[in-house]
């Protein structure tokens, strides 16, 4: 057994009790699923060494049915260089601009939003170029199964950046990436972005 079994049981451990929870009207129903998600929120600290009162209070804090997150990354190049920014919150390891969809936004505005506060870039989305499952793609352990979108966009002018959370936005080659922010962009990907430049007509991947 490893931690990554763990956490894919306890991921989908939780998710069906978050459901169970949402629909049934059973008081003993309700008891039940709280049982079956202390099991998942003790599966979740053991695989992944985090404290069980914080992982009981990021489970106890989702409601309704389940459903994956969305993690959208902006992709924009210039001069056939990747634009990639620093994470402040992450040892300085670097990432392609972007975050969660926030509800009721669409998705080319959350792209383009995301791109003016990390990387300082006023950008147009143009393309979707990928539909990626973050469990599927080199990402290390993450509590929820998540979407990883990558938006291609055009670059329009430059802001000013956002400082909470990235910094010193830069142009990279494809032979010489920075170490990454594998939490948030594997180099695979990033070179699947490559492909995507030099091959304009190709269409979404999934999965």
């Amino acid at each position: 057994m490893t931690n990554q079994e763990l956490i894919r049981w306890s991921q989908q451990i939780q998710a069906l009790t978050q459901n169970g929870m949402a629909y049934t009207t059973n008081p003993f129903d309700q008891q039940r699923y709280q049982q079956m998600r202390k099991i998942a929120e003790e599966m979740m600290a053991a695989a992944t060494g985090a404290e069980l009162n914080e992982v009981i209070s990021v489970f106890e804090a989702q409601a309704g049915y389940a459903t994956p997150k969305m993690d959208v990354r902006g992709v924009i190049f210039k001069e056939n260089k990747i634009l990639m920014v620093k994470e402040i919150l992450d040892n300085g390891n670097w990432t392609l601009p972007g975050g969660w969809v926030d509800i009721n936004e669409p998705l080319s505005q959350a792209a383009e939003r995301e791109v003016r506060e990390e990387a300082g870039m006023i950008v147009k989305a143009r393309k979707l170029a990928a539909v990626y499952d973050r469990n599927l793609h080199g990402h290390p352990p993450y509590a929820f199964h998540a979407y990883k979108l990558f938006m291609l966009c055009d670059l329009i002018a430059e802001a000013t950046p956002d400082p909470l959370e990235t910094e010193d936005p830069t142009f990279f080659d494809a032979d010489h990436l920075p170490k990454l922010s594998l939490a948030r962009v594997t180099q695979e990907e990033i070179q699947r972005m490559f492909v995507h430049l030099n091959n304009p007509d190709l269409p979404t991947e999934f999965d």
